[in-house]
């Protein structure tokens, strides 16, 4: 359900720097495109925000490693998802397909905090996870005068070169919350959708009012701290030379069904969200 526009700056107007709930709840598709296929995918995101912080995440993600966090929860889990996508066959043998189950397939979380002044970023990059800080005052905006009307609340337009790329996003100064999609954040009031060259566009699907926790990253101590540009370029050498980290893993075992001279190379330039590490 869609809170109006004064609830909302009236719930907002009270919170205080020290609050450890959210305030609003904010869904996402985030859109890009798929390196191998060239073909546009849709990701169901979702942001918990107050006046001071703000975590975005992936929902099914956030259930399984909540889950895994424990080992009976992890055991748990893993009884969930064989029941989900394990299927018995008319002749007696058993038929696994993980497209079936609730399967964690998306790695990242974005942790910002106006008080510290700093961004965390986890994710996995090639088969290590990681994660980086940076400074929130790295992203400066220049705020326009167009207007446009996105799910009931006039947003304004705002522009911003970050990373190697131009974004332009629409804010509604109606929702005092300076955060958005994935790393977006800085402006007078909630981003409500964003876009960059190439495909890359985050638009909100739903706003309502919350009180859900901003919990911290469950098992933070598995991610090792990184460069983000070095995290970046080693992330795309593990997408261009896949097989060979997976051959290494198996002792050469594993037998691919297709010709990988085939498969194209990861063209920065179109599907990176954040391209300047390679400049």
């Amino acid at each position: 359900m869609k809170v109006s526009p004064v609830f909302l700056s009236m719930c907002l107007t009270a919170i205080t720097a020290t609050a450890q709930s959210a305030d609003i709840i904010v869904g996402y598709d985030s859109q890009r495109r798929n390196w191998e296929t060239d073909s546009l995918s849709t990701t169901k995101m979702t942001l918990l925000a107050n006046a001071n912080e703000a975590k975005y995440f992936n929902d099914i993600s956030l259930w399984a490693d909540s889950l895994s966090a424990t080992p009976e929860g992890k055991k748990q889990y893993q009884q969930i998802i064989m029941a989900a996508c394990m299927t018995q066959m008319p002749d007696g043998s058993i038929s696994i397909d993980m497209r079936k189950g609730p399967v964690k397939k998306v790695y990242t979380y974005v942790f910002s905090n106006l008080s510290d002044g700093n961004l965390r970023y986890y994710s996995k990059f090639g088969d290590e996870q990681l994660y980086y800080d940076e400074p929130l005052d790295e992203m400066q905006w220049s705020i326009g005068d167009s207007v446009q009307n996105i799910m009931g609340f006039e947003c304004i337009l705002a522009e911003t070169d970050y990373h190697g790329r131009h974004w332009k996003a629409w804010f509604t100064p109606d929702i005092p919350v300076s955060f958005g999609p994935w790393k977006l954040h800085g402006l007078p009031g909630l981003i409500l959708k964003a876009s960059a060259e190439t495909g890359f566009v985050f638009t909100a699907t739903g706003i309502e009012k919350t009180d859900r926790k901003l919990s911290a990253m469950y098992s933070a101590e598995n991610y090792q701290k990184a460069d983000r540009k070095k995290a970046l370029a080693q992330d795309e050498h593990f997408l261009n030379n896949r097989e060979a980290y997976i051959s290494a893993r198996h002792n050469g075992s594993v037998k691919f069904e297709y010709n990988i001279s085939d498969r194209p190379k990861y063209n920065v330039a179109k599907y990176a969200i954040e391209p300047d590490y390679a400049d």
